[in-house]
C-alpha cells in the first residue's frame, strides 16, 4: 500500500466514535452559553430583524402544523368505540358526607352551614384551620342556627344547594 492510500483508509473508517451524549435542553444552553465568547452580535436593521422573526414564526407554523397532523392521524387510528351509555347518577361512588353548624335557617327549606377543617401544614407541620360554607336542604325545616348537622352530597337542587340534611347530631343551647 503507498502512502496516500493509508491516509484514504484511515479517513474512511472513522475510530470507535464515542456515541454523542443526551442532553437535556437546560444542559444544552448552558454549555452553549459557557463557549460564548462574550462579544456582542452585530447591530441589525429593523427590516433585518422583522426578517428573522416572520422566518422563525414560520418555522414554529410548520412545526405546529406537523404536530397537528400526527395527533389528528393517531386520534384516526384509534378504535371509535359504541355511542357512549347514558350517564347515569352516581351509581358505585360514594356520596361525600359532611359535619358542620349551621349559621343560617332564614330560607324556608335551605340551611348554610359552616364546616370546619383542620389539617397539618405538610412543611411547616403547623395546624391550619380552614373552613367552607355550603347551603343544604332541610324539607322540615328542622335544624335551627348553632345545631350541629350532618350532610349528604346530592344533586344540584338549585344554583347553589348541592347538599341534604342527613340528621341533626346536636341542637344549639
Amino acid at each position: 500500500m503507498t502512502e496516500t492510500e493509508e491516509n484514504v483508509t484511515e479517513e474512511e473508517t472513522p475510530e470507535a466514535e464515542a456515541p454523542e451524549e443526551q442532553l437535556s435542553p437546560k444542559e444544552a444552553r448552558k454549555r452553549a452559553r459557557s463557549t460564548h465568547a462574550g462579544e456582542s452580535s452585530p447591530q441589525r436593521s429593523i427590516q433585518e430583524r422583522q426578517q428573522e422573526r416572520a422566518e422563525r414564526r414560520a418555522r414554529k407554523a410548520q412545526q405546529r402544523r406537523v404536530y397537528r397532523q400526527r395527533v389528528k392521524e393517531r386520534r384516526a387510528s384509534e378504535p371509535r368505540g359504541e355511542t357512549p351509555a347514558p350517564v347515569e347518577e352516581k351509581a358505585g361512588g360514594r356520596l361525600k358526607v359532611r359535619q358542620g353548624i349551621v349559621v343560617s335557617d332564614k330560607a324556608d327549606k335551605t340551611i348554610t352551614v359552616r364546616i370546619d377543617v383542620a389539617h397539618r401544614h405538610r412543611m411547616y407541620k403547623k395546624i391550619v384551620r380552614t373552613s367552607s360554607t355550603l347551603h343544604a336542604h332541610d324539607e322540615q325545616n328542622e335544624a335551627n342556627v348553632g345545631d350541629t348537622v350532618r350532610l349528604i352530597e346530592s344533586r344540584p337542587l338549585s344554583r347553589t344547594k348541592r347538599w341534604r340534611l342527613v340528621e341533626v347530631l346536636e341542637r344549639a343551647r
